[in-house]
């Protein structure tokens, strides 16, 4: 296992080994059904987190909680499709598994569409002092 400053994972593989036996199976088929829908994207650990990016802008990503793996789509707060929970004060929004049985594949594969279609700029954020949408 690969890991950077203060045992941080460097990579979403070593992410996933960090985690229990029922968070990990959760990790790994989250990722493999956004690596199958955005198989264009660019996909790292930001901020500690597996995350991926069209074009450099964060679209979806997920993270271990205390209780739960929390999957958050940063434009999540526009698609069209139900499902999600609004998170924080910006666009996001999310959905908490506690089991690998909880994920729907095909309502994942409708979530991810929508991030691909429905992006909010949050590459430039800090450098424009707002939110505009993108697509």
């Amino acid at each position: 296992m690969t890991q950077g400053p203060v045992g941080k994972p460097v990579t979403i593989d070593d992410y996933n080994a960090l985690q229990l036996p029922d968070d990990r199976a959760i990790c790994e088929r989250l990722r493999q059904v956004i690596d199958d829908s955005l198989h264009d994207a660019e996909s790292k650990i930001w901020h500690a987190h597996p995350v991926w990016f069209l074009a450099g802008n964060p679209v979806v990503g997920y993270s271990k909680l205390k209780s739960c793996v929390r999957l958050l789509f940063w434009s999540g707060q526009s698609f069209e499709v139900a499902g999600l929970s609004p998170e924080g004060t910006f666009k996001a929004a999310e959905r908490r598994y506690t089991v690998v049985d909880q994920i729907d594949v095909e309502q994942l594969q409708a979530w991810l569409g929508q991030a691909r279609l429905i992006q909010w700029d949050y590459k430039n954020i800090m450098k424009k002092r707002r939110l505009d949408r993108i697509s």
